[in-house]
């Protein structure tokens, strides 16, 4: 091989290897380009699925779930106390009632009496919450993390609302708005878990 080609072969290989790093670092939900990876806790964790949360044929927010490895039914996501993220890609302005009120009954819905009674003052703590938020709007980032030792942790825009929420049973409660047994969108539930 001469020197020629040997170079051309060396930015060839170099060309598909930075196109395959770019193409890495973002997946497409409905058109809104969302990270492969997120760091919760010091911890790298990777994109399980995400899918675009509609009203008809209006886009609410674009929802991506990490994990620290991949899972691909609700109750194997639910038993992880590694950290755990779920961010929402806001895709048109909600005011603050209606966002909180939305959280609160996709979670009563996905919770037996016993399980929305554990975590009653975490769930009033949560609607109010959100409930004092200006209205997001189009763009703005919200993440609900689960932290390990510490709890759930929201953030709008990377800036924590609220306090930190202790109880796993809660971010799970959370993590039901999407991925229980009666979810907000089902194909929604299906793109978080990884199906397509």
């Amino acid at each position: 091989m001469t020197t020629g080609q040997t170079l051309k072969s060396l930015i060839s290989a170099g060309v598909l290897a930075v196109s395959c790093t770019m193409s890495a670092q973002a997946a497409d939900i409905g058109g809104v380009k969302v990270e492969d990876t997120a760091t919760v806790a010091g911890k790298t964790l990777v994109l399980n699925g995400g899918g675009m949360r509609q009203i008809f044929v209006v886009k609410v927010y674009a929802a991506a779930l990490y994990l620290a490895e991949k899972k691909t039914s609700a109750a194997d996501v639910q038993a992880l106390t590694t950290p755990k993220r779920v961010a929402l890609h806001i895709q048109r302005e909600i005011n603050s009632d209606e966002f909180g009120q939305l959280f609160i009954t996709s979670m009563n819905k996905n919770s037996s009496k016993e399980e929305k009674a554990k975590v009653i003052n975490q769930t009033v703590k949560f609607g109010e919450m959100f409930s004092n938020l200006p209205p997001v709007k189009k763009g703005d980032i919200v993440t609900l993390d689960w932290v390990p030792g510490s709890g759930t942790v929201s953030t709008l825009n990377g800036k924590q609302i609220g306090e930190t929420l202790p109880d796993i049973a809660f971010y799970n409660a959370v993590l039901r708005i999407w991925i229980g047994e009666n979810p907000v969108q089902s194909d929604v539930k299906r793109g978080l878990l990884g199906e397509k």
